[in-house]
């Protein structure tokens, strides 16, 4: 550790002691847990930005602070690599051991450790962008930047962008006005000759997207109009309350404060927190609201891509396919599949992405609204050097190129996937309704199921079987053959001791009778206590 200061670093872990009750876990979304407890967790995550910066030759790292869709007392800590994706899975074991390092000494070693195992030359630069980790950085001699109060999605943007910069990948200017305008002028191509969209009712969540959300129509001008809702930032205790997309997609209805404001077949959407998960929803002719999620998303966009591809000459070069999870709705699953492929993963965004770079165009979209769209390297060049031998073709292969541009391809991105869903309905001329209409979501429910022991379930076949405990999968199995288009999973969840239980089937009635069956089934098989059991359990 030549060129770093076991002094400074030691004064300054000092100054961040980990509370010694709490044990902390990094997952898909980083660290998750009570602001109040992440302050040891934020310096030391600074440490091992910096040494992953090193490692990579000085390439830029990027740190998000953010609570995401969570309650405004959540908060949460995460790395971005240096394309603008999640942290390498080799490393989150890294950072859950700096996380939980008992004492200063604890911290050292591990650092120690790490620098060893994963062979750091610790004289080489450390450039980290970060959205405040003041002293880690400082600690670990890393040269910062400070991305201010900015979104998740601008965040991975602006460290692809960083990183690709003076080079033929180049990103897009590395700025938040560069986001803008990249993301603002593929729209405006993309709609071009199109009937100016009627304008988007966007609820906010109180969070960061709303400043960002009014940036972005003053780039839009008058080719998209945003009413913003919910743009209170500074309200103590107004963050994801009864708003955002997590709220829409849990309660299955619009946020309270647009009750007075949503008209039938109007349309609206949420964004979560920090703005990388977006619901779109409406009501229809007898008020009822009708909500679109990631599944609906993902086939109207897929759909559409499949349709430029072929138009453009390109269906035997470029191939398209959608990655699911277990949660994906049966009826979008069946849908898509015949249309292009379908792969479904375990949960967890960081699936989803690594097996989306698999396709040569990879959509994925989880129901909970979080996706993105990837073009493989080699797709957009292939999409670069095609040369149309018709208009009609050069026309679809120009909108390929700008689906590029508007798609924030490093991650999930609630405002680029809000334009590419209205760029999808204005070529398509759809409403709300008629996109709703592309396929019947099949009646469904989750359960939560508390567990003395959640690792004592075990799955496979991307979470869709239960291997342990033995013989429970059997009992499901036989459940789900006496509903018509049943189906069923369980799973344990990676935060908490619960399992989770999905059911569907064709009648409303019937998914949740399915449902509270299981979750009988899985309280009484992990020893759940009789006089505890909930009432609806069967």
């Amino acid at each position: 550790m030549d060129t770093l200061s076991f002094g400074t670093l030691r004064s300054l872990s000092d100054l961040h002691p980990k509370p010694s009750h709490l044990h902390f876990q990094y997952g898909t979304a980083g660290f998750r847990t009570l602001g109040s407890n992440l302050d040891s967790v934020i310096f030391r995550v600074g440490v091992l930005a910096g040494l992953r910066s090193r490692k990579l030759d000085g390439k830029t790292i990027g740190v998000m602070v953010t609570a995401s869709h969570n309650p405004e007392p959540d908060n949460g800590v995460k790395l971005v690599d240096p394309r603008g994706e999640m942290l390498e899975a080799s490393w989150e074991g890294y950072a859950t051991l700096f996380a939980n390092a008992a004492t200063t000494d604890d911290f050292m070693n591990a650092l120690d450790s790490v620098i060893r195992i994963a062979k750091i030359d610790v004289s080489k630069p450390a450039r980290v962008v970060y959205a405040p980790l003041e002293d880690g950085l400082k600690a670990i001699h890393a040269e910062p930047r400070n991305a201010g109060v900015t979104t998740t999605p601008i965040l991975h943007y602006l460290v692809k962008a960083i990183n690709t910069k003076g080079t033929k990948e180049s990103y897009g200017e590395d700025s938040e006005d560069g986001y803008y305008q990249k993301l603002s002028q593929a729209f405006k191509k993309l709609v071009s000759g199109r009937s100016k969209p009627a304008s988007l009712l966007v609820d906010c969540a109180n969070g960061v997207g709303a400043p960002i959300a009014e940036n972005l129509a003053q780039y839009l001008g008058d080719s998209f109009s945003l009413e913003l809702i919910n743009t209170a930032t500074t309200t103590s205790g107004a963050l994801n309350n009864a708003c955002g997309a997590d709220f829409v997609k849990t309660t299955q209805k619009s946020p309270p404060s647009l009750v007075n404001i949503l008209k039938p077949g109007q349309r609206a959407c949420s964004l979560d927190g920090d703005a990388d998960r977006l619901m779109y929803y409406y009501l229809d002719e007898r008020g009822a609201f009708r909500m679109l999620d990631g599944d609906k998303i993902a086939a109207l966009v897929a759909a559409f891509i499949v349709e430029l591809v072929r138009l453009a000459g390109l269906e035997q070069v470029v191939k398209v396919g959608v990655v699911q999870t277990a949660y994906a709705n049966g009826a979008s699953t069946k849908y898509l599949a015949e249309r292009l492929p379908v792969r479904c993963v375990p949960t967890g965004v960081k699936h989803l992405h690594h097996a989306a770079e698999h396709y040569d165009v990879g959509v994925y979209f989880e129901a909970n609204g979080h996706g993105t769209v990837l073009f493989s390297p080699a797709t957009q060049y292939k999409l670069a050097e095609h040369e149309p031998s018709t208009p009609a073709q050069s026309t679809a292969l120009n909108h390929l190129i700008n689906l590029t541009q508007l798609i924030n391809q490093t991650v999930g991105d609630a405002l680029s996937d809000m334009l590419l869903v209205e760029v999808v309905l204005a070529h398509k001329s759809y409403s709300a309704v008629e996109w709703d209409s592309l396929y019947a979501d099949l009646p469904n429910r989750l359960v939560k199921v508390v567990v003395a022991d959640r690792n004592a379930f075990k799955t496979e076949d991307a979470e869709r079987k239960l291997v342990s405990p033995p013989g429970l999968q059997t009992k499901i199995d036989e459940l789900v053959r006496k509903y018509e288009g049943g189906r069923s999973f369980v799973r344990p969840s990676g935060t908490e001791d619960v399992v989770r239980v999905y059911a569907e089937a064709v009648l409303r009635t019937q998914a949740d009778e399915l449902a509270f069956r299981v979750a009988g089934l899985v309280y009484d098989t992990a020893g759940g206590d009789i006089a505890r059991r909930p009432k609806e359990f069967l």
